[in-house]
């Protein structure tokens, strides 16, 4: 399967990032700036060789602003296309598509023409290689597709299916998508889901991972929640902010809720 290219946030074109030693990965932003400084103040955030972001950067209150502080980051950067960055555009050029979530068309709206094209031009999958852990494909949903659904408990069978078309040298995966942190095997292959910053589900606060030495540590940075619901509200001119920010920035959803809600998208029945 070709994995694509990647360069900085700023254009998502370019050739495989070789030999980085150190990834932080985030996911799922969604357009919640408070929540993501936060995570890039963090230590070993600051101080990793890059910073990955598998989608959905910009569906939520704030897209502007966090599309501003993700491309502030330079080189530093590597975005990836999540599946509600490929709606913002089909929304933003054509004034429609499908949406499952309210938030997308007003999202689109605020948009400037550069960060139409900016989320246009993010790769799907991408691939670097990162020391300790080799060839590693990042994706939204899975490699082969931004939308599609696999989860911690997925069968194997399923795992095997999503992942077929890759090279037999890629050892390590890294989604978003589902806002649920995890690491696997699945066969050999390791999986890593660094859960979500904006919209999390299970808990509060914002989820990423860190990859060092080969090893994959699953970290959570907590928020004064009251204080981010404040700031997202003042920040935002999105009719139902309060609403929105409510429900996601205080994890309403529980990451029960979450995978009794995306099995049945993972083949298994409902």
């Amino acid at each position: 399967m070709g994995t694509g290219g990647h360069g900085g946030a700023g254009t998502g074109t370019g050739g495989v990032v070789a030999d980085v030693g150190t990834v932080a990965v985030l996911s799922d932003v969604h357009g919640v700036l408070p929540v993501l400084d936060a995570v890039l103040a963090e230590p070993d955030v600051r101080a990793a060789d890059l910073v990955v972001v598998t989608g959905d950067h910009a569906a939520g209150p704030q897209p502007v602003e966090v599309l501003d502080r993700l491309a502030s980051l330079g080189d530093r950067a590597l975005l990836v296309r999540g599946n509600a960055d490929r709606e913002l555009v089909a929304w933003a050029r054509d004034g429609a598509g499908h949406v499952p979530d309210p938030v997308v068309p007003w999202a689109a709206a605020q948009l400037r023409p550069d960060q139409v094209e900016l989320l246009a031009g993010l790769p799907h999958p991408a691939e670097i290689s990162v020391r300790g852990f080799g060839r590693a494909v990042l994706c939204h949903g899975t490699p082969r597709d931004d939308e599609e659904v696999v989860l911690v408990d997925s069968s194997l069978g399923r795992w095997a299916e999503v992942l077929a078309d890759l090279d037999p040298d890629v050892r390590t995966v890294v989604c978003g998508h589902t806002h649920m942190p995890f690491v696997r095997l699945v066969d050999r292959r390791l999986v890593v889901n660094p859960g979500s910053v904006g919209m999390p589900y299970g808990r509060p606060g914002g989820s990423w991972a860190l990859l060092r030495d080969g090893q994959v540590s699953l970290r959570h940075t907590e928020v004064d929640v009251d204080a981010a619901v404040a700031a997202v509200v003042a920040g935002s001119d999105y009719p139902d902010v309060a609403e929105w920010a409510e429900y996601f920035l205080r994890s309403a959803a529980s990451d029960a809720e979450a995978l009794r809600v995306f099995g049945p998208r993972d083949g298994r029945p409902a």
